[in-house]
């Protein structure tokens, strides 16, 4: 009898050749919860699959994220088996696992219905009852083309593997494994079966799964939607059922709430309520206008970084909208980033111009203005500039993902031997910030590596650039995680995220390292040896973009924002037109302060201001009548907090101005 060794953290076990997966981590005492998979030797692996002689094997917990994908995409086979248990000659594409859930695209006959979703969630859980069990099998492209051949879109997404695109390709690279072995792919596939003579429905996938249907813990279908195959608008438009799944029901409540919520708190309907923005059809998909109320939040929020970034060092410049052609030549976006640049324009001095995606060519320009010494650098340059991305519509999200936008973007050139310190100003420059605007400390912090396929520069221009970056997070005492391939086309990025009051994880700052951009610009400075030497670029936006981050704002305050970002901060309500000459009295004072102060003289109820006040999330009301006119004080309304009656007008006056100049911003708390 053969037997193999295989290991987890320092225990060992012996076991007959082809033990399991799961056999394995029984016999090493590894199994701690409810299970979906394992690792082994660093890669995903299905439970019942045979384990190789010394492996190290790890268990995969269905309350990890790793652990949560897997569990999603199982079920995302389930739902694309009963969409075609359904819907006899539908046609299925892809069904990859997402943030908090996964997706299935189909081609059908009409739209997918409510009902419709109805229908296939019944079917699902009737799937499950059935035990069925994931089967991995392994065919050549003949093989698995023959076995798909009434699927198109499996059969264009098995050729472009088969033809090595799937590192271009993220619907190949999702759905399809494809070990070359003798110089050929090998594909895997699952079958979802009850038997060994059962007729299973099967996939085209990678892997893993959970064994068997009947180990889905919890899972709920949300939304349809329409989407073109492979992202493009050339390509047909699918439908997409969108769905999630959690290792427990209560996991799975507590998401279906949060989602309630996040649909309350969405920053188009609350912008809307509250006069802040408007998204009129006639401006485009994408595009925001900042009414009155929503243009003072976003005044305080420039204000805010126009002031630091002067005092930490920077210089503001300010930039054009448009360039020509030949300038995103020479920076490479043209070639790298040229989807998502809008059409050009020609004008009648015969040259071709584009509005710009990205301010960081002309900060180059600036600093190529003149001649720079090594006494110059580091130079930091800011400007809060507006961009142009001609990002598809079905991807589009209010200002949350949108098509103009502005952002606080600096960069700052300097010497080799100064980019850690820069890049350590930065992370702590967003950490300031997310204080500021009460997201607290930040949530994750991420280096992103060099992508697969576009990108430029030299192996060791990169492993430079991200051990700096590495470096800069352990100086500035956060964990870092690893997101690889993730990197802009020019260097790699550290990606700060926030976390919101009901929980919702954004992704806001990037400060990237650049040393492709000087290079193509030929930029240079004088070193102390009197020769020219390159600088490197230190790209940051720490808002991100100011409307992506007004929307998370908004959002996360649900409308209710401090006091110092307010666009009213306080509202005075006479109680009768007799005391409407106190209250213009009250204003006067707390406007000679700075505040933002309106007095409701309407001939509405008193009841009825009160509640226009606490509608409008205005931070204070204040009610004034014969008793404070008298005694010349005020009674406070807070949206949020107690009342108080005959407060003096002086003392309330010194307590607000204190609260705006300090900033005062609670910061939300997680669910």
């Amino acid at each position: 009898m053969s037997t193999i060794v295989v290991k987890h953290e320092d225990r060992t076990a012996e076991l007959e050749s082809g033990a399991t997966a799961i056999q394995a981590l029984k016999a090493l005492e590894a199994v701690r919860g409810q299970i979906v998979a394992a690792r082994v030797d660093g890669d995903e692996w299905d439970l019942d699959r045979p384990v190789p002689d010394g492996a190290t094997i790890d268990p995969i917990y269905a309350d990890t994220e790793d652990g949560r994908a897997i569990l999603r995409h199982s079920v995302a086979h389930l739902m694309a088996q009963a969409v075609t248990d359904l819907f006899p000659g539908a046609k299925w594409a892809i069904g990859p696992p997402v943030e908090n859930g996964f997706y299935y695209d189909f081609d059908v006959e009409t739209p997918f219905t409510p009902d419709d979703l109805e229908r296939i969630e019944a079917r699902m859980s009737e799937l499950m009852k059935e035990r069925q069990a994931f089967v991995r099998e392994e065919l050549s492209k003949d093989e698995a083309l023959e076995l798909f051949a009434d699927q198109p879109y499996k059969r264009e997404v098995i050729e472009r593997v088969a033809a090595g695109g799937a590192e271009e390709d993220a619907v190949a690279a999702t759905t399809a494994d494809a070990e070359v072995r003798g110089g050929e792919p090998v594909f895997t596939v699952y079958r979802n079966m009850r038997s060994e003579d059962d007729e299973a429905w099967v996939d085209l996938c990678r892997g893993p799964h959970i064994p068997s249907s009947d180990r889905v813990p919890a899972f709920k279908l949300l939304r349809t939607a329409g989407a073109y195959w492979r992202g493009r608008e050339d390509q047909p438009m699918l439908q997409r059922i969108y769905g999630t799944a959690w290792e427990s029901k209560k996991a799975l409540d507590a998401h279906l709430e949060m989602l309630e919520e996040a649909r309350k708190r969405d920053h188009r309907k609350l912008g809307r309520e509250l006069e802040l923005v408007h998204f009129p059809e006639e401006l485009g998909s994408g595009l925001a206008i900042f009414l009155p109320k929503g243009a003072l939040v976003r005044q305080q929020m420039e204000d805010w970084i126009r002031a630091e970034v002067i005092a930490r060092g920077y210089e503001p410049v300010y930039t054009p909208h448009v360039a020509r052609e030949d300038l995103w030549r020479i920076s490479g976006h043209l070639e790298n980033y040229g989807e998502l640049m809008f059409p050009g324009m020609e004008l009648d001095d015969g040259s071709a111009y584009r509005m710009k995606p990205m301010n960081c060519p002309f900060h180059i320009l600036a600093y190529k203005s003149r001649t720079r010494s090594y006494r110059d650098l580091p130079l930091r340059l800011a400007e809060l500039g507006t961009v142009y991305r001609f990002e598809k519509s079905g991807v589009v999200n209010g200002m949350l993902r949108a098509r103009g936008f502005t952002q606080d973007d600096s960069h700052i050139f300097c010497r080799a031997d100064q980019i850690v310190d820069e890049v350590v100003g930065c992370i702590e420059f967003a950490r300031d910030l997310y204080q500021a605007f009460g997201l607290g400390e930040p949530s994750r912090v991420a280096v992103s590596t060099r992508p697969e396929g576009k990108s430029v520069g030299t192996d060791e221009q990169w492993e430079r650039a991200e051990d700096a970056l590495k470096r800069a997070c352990e100086a500035s005492g956060y964990d870092y995680v690893v997101d690889e391939g993730e990197g802009a086309f020019y260097g790699p990025k550290i990606d700060i995220h926030a976390r919101d009051a009901i929980g919702r994880e954004w992704q806001l700052t990037t400060i990237q390292v650049d040393f492709t951009l000087p290079d193509r610009f030929e930029m240079s400075y004088i070193g102390d040896d009197g020769e020219p030497h390159q600088p490197f670029m230190v790209h940051r936006a720490l808002f991100g973009s100011i409307e992506r981050f007004f929307a998370v704002m908004l959002e996360s305050f649900n409308g209710a924002f401090p006091t110092w970002l307010a666009p009213l901060q306080v509202a005075v309500v006479p109680v009768a037109a007799d005391f409407v000459d106190y209250g213009l009295e009250v204003a006067a004072a707390l406007e000679e302060r700075g505040i933002r102060v309106h007095v409701d003289d309407s001939d509405d109820t008193l009841g009825n201001k009160i509640r226009k006040a606490k509608t409008s999330k205005t931070p204070y009301a204040l009610v004034v009548g014969s008793d404070e006119a008298e005694a010349r004080t005020v009674a406070v309304n807070p949206y949020a907090g107690d009342r108080r009656r005959a407060v003096p007008l002086d003392d309330f006056v010194d307590e607000i101005a204190t609260e705006v100049a300090d900033r005062r911003t609670a910061v939300p708390a997680a669910p």
